[in-house]
């Protein structure tokens, strides 16, 4: 690789992460407005709970570009900001499943598997794109994790919503919400502890100048 956990990216491959970037950006946020508004309609604690991700994935690739051309110090702690974003994630989907749960409704089957059809293809797409980038830096595995985790959301969206659909029920739609649930909590602790490490390997000197 061009660049590896303790070097920036060269110019030529910052640039092209830099588009990239800007591209997953803009299908988050119109997927984010496509799932929230579809989730509501259907009923949807694990569309709402994609919706959110996407959301927060938007704000990831903010964060990812703003930090592209700094130094290791500012990509590592960016890095364990986007980490705890994706537990807040984790936490507030918890809580949207056990809110669901309690208003004994039932979900909208035919709306989730064509929305979280929609939803995959756009994150294979972005995906593809980040794959080169999966192994460098805190920032990059956070921002690949998420990218990854949704496209394994969406999957478990459709399957939600054939079981919806099959057994005429709303659990299946809560087990899928909370299992996105576990995934984040568990990319947010691998993103954790791999910034924690970038951050104890930086000097004295190079920590004072982030």
């Amino acid at each position: 690789m061009a660049g590896n956990c303790c070097n920036p990216p060269s110019t030529a491959r910052s640039q092209r992460y830099r588009t990239i970037l800007w591209i997953a950006l803009a299908v988050n946020l119109g997927m984010f407005a496509v799932e929230v508004a579809a989730g509501a309609r259907a009923d949807s604690a694990s569309l709402l709970a994609d919706s959110l991700d996407f959301l927060g994935d938007a704000g990831n690739y903010g964060i990812g570009l703003w930090v592209l051309g700094l130094g290791l110090a500012a990509r590592a702690k960016a890095a364990l900001f986007k980490a705890f974003s994706m537990l807040a994630f984790a936490l507030g989907v918890l809580g949207s499943a056990l809110w669901q749960a309690l208003s004994d409704s039932l979900p909208d089957a035919q709306t989730m598997g064509a929305v979280g059809l929609l939803a995959l293809l756009a994150n294979l797409g972005v995906a593809a794109l980040l794959y080169a980038y999966r192994e460098g830096d805190s920032n990059m595995r956070s921002v690949w994790l998420c990218t990854r985790n949704d496209a394994l959301g969406n999957v478990a969206v459709l399957l939600a919503a054939l079981g919806v659909f099959g057994t005429g029920t709303a659990w299946p739609d809560l087990l899928v919400a909370s299992s996105m649930a576990s995934l984040a909590l568990s990319s947010a602790y691998q993103v954790m502890l791999q910034a924690r490490r970038e951050l104890l390997s930086l000097s004295p000197a190079q920590a004072r100048r982030s």
